[in-house]
This record gives structure tokens, sequence and C-alpha cells, in this order.
């Protein structure tokens, strides 16, 4: 069978088996690409790919500086790969039982405080068609905890306002349902007003929020006015559409919400993904204990 049958499979795999995203599977691609690359260059099937060889390519990547976390993610990949060649015997053994990842600390998201997102959100001029969008997204992306890909995914038939619940399909196409704030609501309903001020382009009548070119608004577009109302608001952090989600998190945890309840709101299968949150909200108590507790402010004078 050739390298292209075998790549073709495995991203079939990925999709009906494992149940990867979109953006999940074309980060695996890119890893598997890695691997072909370094094959061809040293001469190697995929049959005959043995550990040492794969400890040369992560010496190369290594090399080429990229994070301990990037590296992982890489061996990640491989592991996947191998473990699907063997699955449907195009191989006997898999040499990436004994690769060993780096260690990946945790690295804490950036986190807006209240008064910082109201700052973004102050910034947005919602008279105008892009604005009233704009505000809905990040109003929206804040409110719930999307992650942007189910963000830009949301369809008229996932609204369900009545009930105070949007309907958001995660990663995996797994399904969930997510409360949604009145202010989101009411941001979301001035923005269809908006909307229907735009030309729809056929396939994306259903589609929640859509550019003025009247097809689906992309990732970039967000990230674009994320970075650029924050700039307008005069915040200096590193800000992504992520940042909202992490925010949404971080003050849930921060007044008393259950972290099983976060889990579920985020779409976390594992808890310990949730639970870097905590993290985050030792860190949000010492610095209001450092601001507020008497024995601190003492050290002062």
């Amino acid at each position: 069978m050739s390298i292209t049958e075998i790549t073709d499979s495995y991203r079939r795999y990925l999709l009906l088996e494992k149940g990867l995203s979109k953006n999940s599977i074309d980060a695996y691609m890119r890893d598997l690409q890695k691997l072909l690359d370094f094959a061809e260059q040293e001469q190697l099937s995929l049959k005959t790919i043995e550990l040492s060889h794969l400890e040369a390519l992560l010496a190369e990547q290594y090399d080429k500086k990229i994070s301990p976390r990037s590296l992982s993610r890489v061996i990640s990949g491989l592991k996947s790969f191998f473990r699907f060649m063997v699955l449907y015997e195009y191989r006997e053994d898999n040499p990436t039982e004994l690769l060993e990842s780096p260690k990946v600390g945790h690295k804490l998201p950036t986190v807006l405080s209240i008064e910082e997102i109201d700052s973004i959100l102050s910034v947005i001029d919602v008279s105008t068609t892009e604005g009233a969008r704009n505000y809905a997204i990040f109003e929206t992306l804040y409110s719930c905890g999307l992650r942007v890909s189910e963000l830009i995914d949301l369809r008229f038939q996932d609204l369900y306002f009545d009930e105070g619940f949007i309907r958001v399909e995660g990663k995996g196409n797994k399904q969930r349902l997510v409360p949604i704030s009145d202010t989101a609501i009411q941001k979301i309903k001035n923005w269809i007003d908006h909307r229907k001020q735009i030309n729809i382009r056929k396939g994306s009548e259903d589609v929640l929020f859509i550019s003025n070119r009247g097809n689906s608004i992309s990732r970039i577009t967000v990230f674009y006015y994320a970075k650029l109302y924050a700039e307008m608001a005069g915040i200096q952090k590193e800000i992504s559409p992520h940042v909202f989600r992490h925010s949404f998190a971080t003050h849930l945890l921060e007044r008393g919400a259950n972290i099983r309840v976060i889990q579920e709101m985020l779409g976390h299968a594992k808890i310990t993904t949730t639970e870097i949150y905590t993290h985050l909200d030792r860190s949000f108590l010492r610095e209001e204990i450092i601001e507020h507790h008497p024995r601190s402010r003492l050290k002062e004078k």
C-alpha cells in the first residue's frame, strides 16, 4: 500500500473512529507530515522506522528550538499514528511504545478581569452592523465559555432563548447545552436585527454569525477583532478569543461554582483539564489577600 493510501486511511480513522474535529485532524496530519519528511530524508519506509529513528526525528525538532509543549504534541501525534498502523496491520510492532514525552509544566492561561472585559466591550460601536455582531460574539464567548470554533458553528436552530440555553457542538462532535445570560441574548437579538440587512449567501442562511459578505465568519476574523479591541481598550495582555473562555471559567470558580459544573459547561472530557483553573483561583486568592489583608498592607508602611 502506498504512503498516500495509508495517510488517507489514517485521516478517515481520525474522523470516523476517533471522532476528532477538523482542527484536531489537521494538527495530527501536520505531525505525520514531519514523520514522512524525515522518512524520505533518511530513505526509510513506514514499516522499517524504529525507535532510534524517531528519537533522531525528535532531536531534529528540538534543535529547531520548538517548545517542550510542541514537542510533546508531536510525540502524541506519532504515537497515535503508529497505534493506527498496528491496529490496521500495516506493521506488527509499535516503535513509539518506549518513546518518552518531555515534562511539560502547567502554563496558566491569560485571564481578563471583569473590568477589562467591560473595557473591551465598551470600545465596540454597536450602532454599526459589524459592531453589533462583534459585541454579540465577545459577549457570547464570555457568557458561555465557548471555543471560537464552537461559536462560528452556531446555527439558529441551536438557540433556545426561551429556556435560556444554547446547543453547542464541541470536540468529537459531542453536543452540550450551555446556559446563556440575558445580556448575551439581548446582544444576539440586536445583531439579528442588523443581520437582516446583509445579503446572505446560499448555504449560510442558518448560520448565526456571518461576515459582511454573507457567509460564515472565520476564526481569523474573530482573532483580529479580539486583538484590535484589546488594543483600543489599552489592555497590554496577549489576547485571543480563548482568553474569554478562560476568563469565564476563572470568574465562575472565583465565585464558588463547582468545578464539575464548570467542566460540563466547558465540554472538557476530563476533569484534569478543568483543574488548571483551580491554580488560577489560588493565584487570585493570593492577590486578594496581599491587597486586602491588614498584615500585608502593614509591610507597605
